[in-house]
């Protein structure tokens, strides 16, 4: 069972640290490379880049909840909703979209 997971080629797993700006200053994230490609799938499907993705997402959790215990958990979370409503969308389910599109072209 392990073997598909296990044989996983390494630079997918390999840490990336980009800079991104979140509300005029500039900080950087790590993340996995896998977790960078689907950001940037996410981020495409909004019309956005991945740091407008990110920047924006930032916005909406600190508006919401006031504060971000840890960006990089966050984002790979948004990418785990992301790809089970994908699957959920492919499969006939219903989808929720991370965030709206009118939210996303506004931001």
């Amino acid at each position: 069972m392990c073997r598909v997971y296990a044989s996983t080629t390494p630079d997918r797993y390999e840490c990336v640290t980009r800079s991104v700006r979140l509300q005029g200053c500039v900080t950087s994230v790590r993340l996995e490379n896998e977790f960078w490609d689907i950001l940037e799938e996410l981020a495409a499907e909004q019309e956005l880049s991945a740091g407008q993705f990110i920047s924006q997402l930032y916005a909406e959790v600190i508006e919401e909840r006031g504060e971000i215990g840890n960006l990089a958990s966050l984002l790979r979370v948004a990418c785990a909703i992301y790809l089970n409503n994908k699957a959920s969308a492919a499969t006939g389910g219903f989808a929720e979209p991370l965030l709206p599109k009118a939210a996303a072209v506004a931001g």
